[in-house]
C-alpha cells in the first residue's frame, strides 16, 4: 500500500526544511504504507449505535406485548437485565484511579452504558404505571443524576458522565421553572436560560479544575463540551429575545460574557490542539459580533442599511472561508506544517 498523499507532502515539506534526509523520508514513507488501517472509531460508533437500538427495541417490544406479559413481569425482566449488565461491568472494572483507568474489557464499557439506559427505562416505566414520584418530577430527574455521576467516576466512563450531566441539567430546569415546562410548554424561558448559563459556566469551571488538578483530567472534554454549549446557547437565545435597542446594557453584557467564554475556548483549543473547541469558539463569537453589527446597522437610514447589508454578508462569508482555509495556522501558529501526520490524536 503506498503512503498517503498527505504523508508524502508532509515528508516533502520536512525535506525542504532540511529536517529529514531522503533515506529517512523513504523509511518513514515505507513504514506508514505498511501500517494497517484503524477501525477503532468506526467500531465504537457501531457499538454505541447497537446499544441505543437494543434499548429502543426493548421498549417497542414491551409496548407491543404489555397486555400479555403483565407489568410485574416486564419490570422484573428489565431489572434483571440491568442487574446482569451492571454485575458484568463491576466484575471487569479496573481499580479506581484519578488518572485514566486502563480498559480491562471492551464489552464491560458498553454493558455499563446499557445498564444505565435500562435504569432510565425502568424508572420511566414505574413512574408511568404506578406514579411512585407523584408530581415531584424534579426527583425523577435528580435520581438518574445521583446514580450516574458517581458511577461515571467509579467506572471511569465518559458516556455515563454525559448522561449524568444531562440529567442534572434536566433537574435544574424543572427545579427553576416547573410550571412553565410542564403546563405552558415553555422549555426555554428567561428563568431556565439563566439557570442554563449558570450551570454551563459551572460545568466549564469543573472541567478546567479537573484538568488542572489531575482529577479525572480526561473528563474535562465532556464537562467543557456540554457546559460551553449550554451556556453559550442560553446566551445566544437571550440575545435574540432581548434586542439591543430595548435593553442595551443587559444585551451588551451578554455579548461580553459570550466573547469571554469564546476566548476561553479559543485558549483551550490552542493549548489542547482541539479543532472542535476552535470551531465552537469561532461559531459563537461570529454570532455575537454579527448580532451587534446587525443591531447597529438597522438603526441607520434605509438606503444605507441596504448598502451595508449588501457588503456585510459577502464579507462575513469570506471571513468564514478564510477561517477554514487557515484553521491549522490559527490552531498551531504560523509555523504549523501544511499537512498533518496520518496518526490521529487521542480524544
Amino acid at each position: 500500500m503506498p503512503a498517503k498523499p498527505s504523508t508524502d507532502l508532509y515528508l516533502a515539506d520536512l525535506q525542504r526544511r532540511g529536517l529529514l534526509s531522503p533515506d529517512q523520508a523513504a523509511a518513514i514513507a515505507a513504514s506508514e504504507s505498511a501500517q494497517p488501517f484503524s477501525l477503532h472509531y468506526e467500531l465504537r460508533a457501531l457499538l454505541y449505535l447497537g446499544i441505543t437500538l437494543l434499548a429502543g427495541g426493548l421498549g417497542v417490544l414491551v409496548y407491543q406485548h404489555i397486555d400479555s406479559l403483565g407489568h410485574g413481569v416486564i419490570i422484573a425482566v428489565i431489572a434483571a437485565l440491568m442487574a446482569a449488565c451492571f454485575t458484568y461491568a463491576a466484575r471487569h472494572r479496573a481499580p479506581f484511579t484519578w488518572a485514566a483507568a486502563p480498559r480491562t474489557s471492551v464489552g464491560a464499557d458498553y454493558l455499563l452504558l446499557l445498564s444505565c439506559l435500562l435504569f432510565v427505562v425502568l424508572e420511566g416505566y414505574v413512574q408511568y404505571q404506578y406514579g411512585i414520584f407523584g408530581n415531584r418530577y424534579g426527583l425523577a430527574t435528580a435520581l438518574p443524576a445521583l446514580v450516574f455521576l458517581p458511577l461515571a467516576y467509579y467506572f471511569d466512563h465518559r458516556g455515563v458522565l454525559a448522561m449524568g450531566l444531562t440529567a442534572l441539567a434536566s433537574w435544574v430546569g424543572l427545579t427553576v421553572a416547573p410550571l412553565a415546562v410542564l403546563t405552558k410548554n415553555e422549555f426555554w424561558n428567561e428563568h431556565i436560560r439563566g439557570a442554563a448559563m449558570a450551570l454551563g459556566i459551572l460545568f466549564m469551571a469543573v472541567g478546567f479544575y479537573s484538568e488542572h488538578q489531575g482529577r479525572k483530567a480526561h473528563f474535562a472534554f465532556t464537562y467543557l463540551l456540554l457546559g460551553s454549549n449550554l451556556a453559550l446557547a442560553a446566551l445566544a437565545t437571550s440575545l435574540m429575545e432581548l434586542g439591543l435597542q430595548e435593553q442595551p446594557a443587559l444585551a451588551l453584557s451578554y455579548v461580553v460574557v459570550m466573547l469571554a467564554l469564546c476566548a476561553g475556548l479559543f485558549w483551550y483549543a490552542r493549548r489542547t490542539q482541539s479543532y472542535w473547541f476552535l470551531v465552537l469558539a469561532a461559531g459563537y463569537a461570529y454570532f455575537a459580533v454579527g448580532y451587534v453589527l446587525v443591531e447597529v446597522v438597522i438603526l441607520l437610514p434605509h438606503e444605507i442599511v441596504f448598502m451595508t447589508a449588501f457588503l456585510l454578508f459577502p464579507l462575513s462569508a469570506l471571513l468564514v472561508v478564510l477561517f477554514f482555509i487557515n484553521i491549522r495556522k490559527i490552531l498551531h501558529g504560523p509555523t504549523a506544517p501544511p499537512h498533518p501526520p496520518t496518526s490521529s490524536p487521542q480524544a
